[in-house]
């Protein structure tokens, strides 16, 4: 642990990296890797693999069957729309007054401040994008181009899904790339019948496996981080103890470590980032110790801004100076506009019957989807909407937990719960949400918070496409549910806040033009080179995945350049 009152010298790194989850934890590895001394900030408290106190234990260990408080939720009304926030989890979420903000328009902002960030509970569903969601915001023209292309990140995808470890099946679909999958998860037998009708009723349809970052089968790599398989236990929120699943904690801040060229510092809050006039570089970042509210400042030739999207942004916001009054190389005056995230609204399920006779083994920790069809090599004249959507939709059989809404009592109830529900059919939509320049979040004015930051302002809100594009799903989705041949469909939109999706992404995008965009396509700060963004802030549109394997590659794409560049001399 690296302490205020230290020399300048031994607060002075090769590298510092802003955050320790998904991408920071990415960029660590990769920096130490090539021999770069790297000091990882991270604002929460220390995490190491295997402290999850909770990952063992059984659901009658549990109290009220994992459920909390009334008293807390009504306490922290925003944490507790979040699907993974329970009495197991509880210690690997920020409650809402722990760091409040300001809603211009409502939005969920789910933050997991600790070592491995959000790594820890992220769902791990996650797909490479296609060379079609690269090139269709130039296309079609509702963003700006991408300064790469698919075949620029092809291989980074593969060198994070070798490492991280990627189950899926290999589909063979251009437009939903395959990776270096291990073995994929089964479908079960209703999934099965539905993937037959589905693909026999519609020629632009197919019905995948979800990808994932668990092992299904560990390989060499994986052994050396002391990795083991995926147990199918479904209850990856509370840690794997196993780390079968992709962690900052269990894979790439361990690996990191054992290079010797890693220094962790927690507790440690990012204020700014330095910038020195007269060298036309950032020299170094200020952070405020969250226990003793002391501030320090911390030395590096480059930096690394990975505190995940919208913090990514605060800071930044937040790192003025002569030179950049308004921000941190927001010469194009785009810092902090056109953040975008994913459109959950529109949901649908049904019945099923003709198959209680059969069930299926495990908690199987990902869900079939159906890749984007709409959209997707070209603007189509039949739809109002811009952008894509793809739906994840699957089957199952409800098991004791429907005893919370049941009527019976007692012996009737224990024998109702003895056998699995009928079968159900449920999925959702995960929509591209357009970036606009009015989605933006800001600095107060005039409130600051506990560390004396000013507090974030946020003002995004659903457009009319996001609502178009829902009435297009639900459309759709009643089509293929009629074809599979179900019973009792229902739809809805559920009108849930932008943000509880978990996947904000832009405010610092990239892009060809200084004019329009803050990073160039190495990721690097046009105006400020040594500054690199990696994280979702970075990103330039949404698609409709999950985001995060394409954080990882870019992650990966920018520190092998920036290692290059140091090597030159240009940095």
């Amino acid at each position: 642990m690296m302490y205020i009152g230290q020399s300048k010298e031994e607060r002075t790194f090769d590298a510092i990296v802003i955050g320790s989850g998904m991408s920071g934890g990415y960029a660590a590895k990769e920096l130490c890797d090539q021999g770069v001394k790297t000091l990882v900030l991270e604002r929460g408290r220390p995490v190491k693999h295997g402290d999850y106190p909770t990952a063992m234990k059984d659901p009658w260990e549990v109290d009220h069957a994992a459920r909390l408080p009334q008293e807390m939720l009504e306490r922290n009304p925003i944490i507790a729309k979040c699907y993974a926030f329970d009495k197991t989890t509880e210690h690997f979420f920020v409650k809402d007054e722990e760091q409040p903000y300001i809603q211009e328009k409502p939005f969920d902002w789910i933050r997991s401040y600790q070592e491995g960030g959000k790594s820890l509970v992220w769902a791990r569903g996650c797909q490479r994008w296609s060379k079609y969601d690269f090139e269709a915001p130039g296309r079609d023209g509702y963003g700006i181009e991408w300064p790469i292309t698919y075949d620029d990140l092809a291989p980074w995808y593969s060198k994070v899904e070798k490492f991280a470890g990627w189950s899926g099946n290999k589909d063979g679909l251009e437009h939903f790339p395959d990776g270096e999958f291990l073995p994929p998860f089964e479908f079960n037998c209703v999934e099965e019948h539905m993937k037959q009708k589905i693909e026999s009723s519609f020629k632009d349809r197919y019905y995948i496996q979800g990808r994932c970052a668990h092992l299904t089968q560990v390989q060499d790599i994986h052994r050396q981080q002391g990795r083991g398989q995926c147990m199918a236990r479904n209850m990856c929120q509370r840690g794997c103890p196993y780390g079968a699943y992709f962690s900052s904690n269990s894979t790439t801040l361990p690996w990191a470590m054992q290079t010797g060229n890693l220094t962790i510092r927690t507790h440690s809050v990012v204020h700014s980032i330095i910038y020195d006039k007269d060298k036309e570089k950032a020299i170094g970042v200020r952070v405020v110790d969250a226990n003793t509210k002391e501030m320090t400042e911390y030395y590096a030739r480059i930096i690394f801004v990975n505190a995940a999207c919208i913090n990514s942004n605060m800071i930044l916001l937040n790192s003025t100076s002569d030179r950049f009054p308004n921000g941190l190389g927001n010469d194009s005056g785009v810092l902090g506009h056109y953040l975008g995230f994913h459109n959950y609204r529109g949901r649908i399920s049904a019945d099923i019957e003709g198959f209680d006779d059969k069930y299926y083994y495990g908690r199987r920790p990902t869900g079939p989807l159906i890749p984007p069809f709409r959209n997707v090599f070209e603007q189509e004249s039949d739809a109002d909407f811009q952008g894509r959507y793809h739906i994840s939709i699957n089957a199952s059989r409800p098991g004791w937990r429907r005893g919370f809404s049941s009527s019976k009592i007692g012996v009737d109830l224990k024998n109702e719960l003895m056998e699995p529900g009928s079968w159900r059919i449920g999925g959702r939509m995960s929509g591209e949400v357009i970036p606009r320049y009015e989605n933006h979040v800001r600095l107060s004015e005039t409130e600051t918070d506990e560390w004396g930051f000013p507090q974030l302002v946020i003002s995004i809100d659903y457009g009319e496409n996001d609502v178009k594009m829902m009435n297009d799903f639900l459309d759709k989705a009643v089509d293929i549910l009629d074809a599979v041949g179900v019973k009792n469909i229902q739809t809805g939109d559920n009108n849930q806040n932008p943000g509880l999706d978990i996947h904000e992404m832009g405010g610092v995008r990239m892009g060809k033009d200084p004019k329009t965009s803050v990073l160039n396509k190495w990721n690097q700060i046009h105006s400020c080179k040594n500054v690199f963004v990696t994280d979702g802030a970075c990103m330039t549109t949404t698609s409709t995945q999950n985001p995060s394997l394409t954080f990882m590659a870019i992650t990966a794409r920018a520190a092998h350049f920036a290692v290059e560049e140091m090597g030159k001399g240009n940095l």
